[in-house]
């Protein structure tokens, strides 16, 4: 049988730029393309973030003044941190501590109102370990004064908490310099802890590892 010529040239036309067919494959081509420059360009982008500048205790107001700017590749958690655009939000405070260096997202900003603990000032004598620095966990024991002038078995007051600052105290003619620790402190514990105070007992914190879990 002899091949048909015209059937041959048929299947060999160049295709036409009128090509229904061309033209969607030119098109998908494209949308690829376009669909990989936008994906580089947005891995790519960096958003400029507040940063912690030494860290921001539990209570402690945003400023100018503890905070530094960073840029940052966020991806879409980006909605999370305060941003430069956004501006600092006024009137909040930590509700968490912010550690240095760290962005400041928005689930550790509140009012005052929503502080559910409350800095109070612990003097202590002791040596501590090196572990108690801001952020840290220590259990708080106290020892009531007994009748001959000596101190009661110590008991646990406040378990893991946190400490929110650290600084050195006053030194007295005569006596060993003190620490003084800023510890977040529930409302409910607050009387028993002030009550202690009040009543001149021995203080002593002890690291606790596993934050009071």
């Amino acid at each position: 049988m002899v091949p048909d010529s015209s059937a041959t040239a048929a299947r060999l036309k160049r295709p036409s730029w009128k090509d229904p067919r061309l033209l969607a494959g030119i098109l998908l081509v494209l949308v690829a393309v376009a669909g990989v420059v936008l994906l580089v360009a947005s891995a790519d982008r960096t958003t400029e973030v507040f940063a912690a500048r030494d860290g921001i205790a539990v209570g402690e107001r945003l400023t100018q003044d503890n905070v530094v700017r960073a840029k940052v590749r966020l991806g879409d958690s980006e909605s999370q941190y305060i941003t430069a655009e956004s501006g600092l939000p006024e009137g909040v405070v930590a509700v968490q501590r912010i550690g240095k260096d760290q962005l400041v997202p928005r689930a550790s900003l509140g009012s005052v109102d929503e502080l559910d603990r409350k800095p109070v000032a612990l003097a202590i004598d002791e040596v501590l370990p090196e572990q108690a620095v801001a952020g840290a966990r220590v259990d708080v024991w106290v020892a009531q004064p007994d009748e001959r002038n000596g101190f009661n078995e110590p008991k646990l007051l406040l378990p893991g908490a946190e400490i929110a600052e650290v600084s050195e105290g006053s030194t007295t003619l005569g006596s060993s310099k003190t620490t003084v620790l800023m510890v977040l402190v529930e409302d409910g514990q607050m009387p028993g802890l002030l009550g202690a105070q009040a009543n001149e007992a021995k203080i002593s914190v002890v690291w606790n590892p596993g934050g009071g879990r």
